[in-house]
């Protein structure tokens, strides 16, 4: 019974904020408690459509927004819009490092050679470009807003870590707790307490797959990251 946090629904779309700690696909280790079961548990007609209406993803730990579709043309039509790279997808990171300018990372990402369940950069990977600029400055950390031309797997993680800045709190890709010289206890400790990456989906653009009409919405960012 995993509550959906609805944050705009018509017949065709809905548009959800997930919390941290939610796997989007039922997979090994996961099998159910995701965000496919409970669409498939409050919408059982999402069955007909394929992969219950998911057309991307946001990791388990990864916060904020994900569009939904509910009948089969509204799913054909959001899989193209993403491939001509229609929508539009920002989010807000917290990356290890002061960054001085903001850029694109342009490179193609792939599965890790060894680790199976890592990607990394890759010379015979996909395609894939990642924009950012700077928001704030912290002592040891930068404030970002970053957007997807494509959406690999890990996208943002892998070309934030490939850059030298991983993401704070990203276990996988080397953004482990480092705390500021002089830093207070409960600055360190809230920093050891953080126990995800500091990544957070917060804003969404596309056109209505069957109104055509344009459509945005805007996640807040979540207290834990703040």
């Amino acid at each position: 019974d995993i509550p959906l946090n609805i944050v705009y629904e018509d017949d065709d779309i809905l548009v959800i904020n997930k919390p941290r700690d939610l796997v989007v696909h039922p997979g090994a280790g996961n099998p159910d408690g995701t965000v496919l079961n409970a669409l498939l548990h409050y919408y059982p007609a999402i069955a007909d459509v394929p992969r219950a209406g998911i057309v991307h993803r946001l990791d388990k730990d990864t916060t904020g927004l994900m569009v939904v579709a509910k009948t089969i043309p509204a799913q054909t039509r959001l899989v193209e819009s993403l491939q001509l790279r229609e929508i539009t997808r920002e989010y807000e990171a917290v990356a290890i490092g002061h960054m001085t300018a903001g850029g694109t990372v342009e490179e193609p990402i792939s599965r890790h050679p060894t680790k199976r369940t890592h990607m990394a950069v890759h010379p015979m990977g996909k395609p894939a470009v990642t924009h950012y600029r700077i928001m704030e400055h912290f002592r040891i950390h930068t404030r970002l807003r970053l957007r997807l031309e494509t959406g690999r797997t890990h996208q943002i993680r892998v070309h934030m870590a490939h850059i030298t800045h991983p993401l704070v709190g990203d276990q996988v890709y080397g953004g482990r707790p480092r705390p500021p010289k002089g830093a207070s206890e409960e600055f360190i400790t809230a920093l050891r307490k953080f126990d995800r990456q500091a990544l957070h989906a917060t804003m969404l653009r596309l056109y209505h797959p069957i109104s055509g009409i344009e459509m945005e919405w805007h996640a807040p960012i979540p207290q834990d990251m703040v």
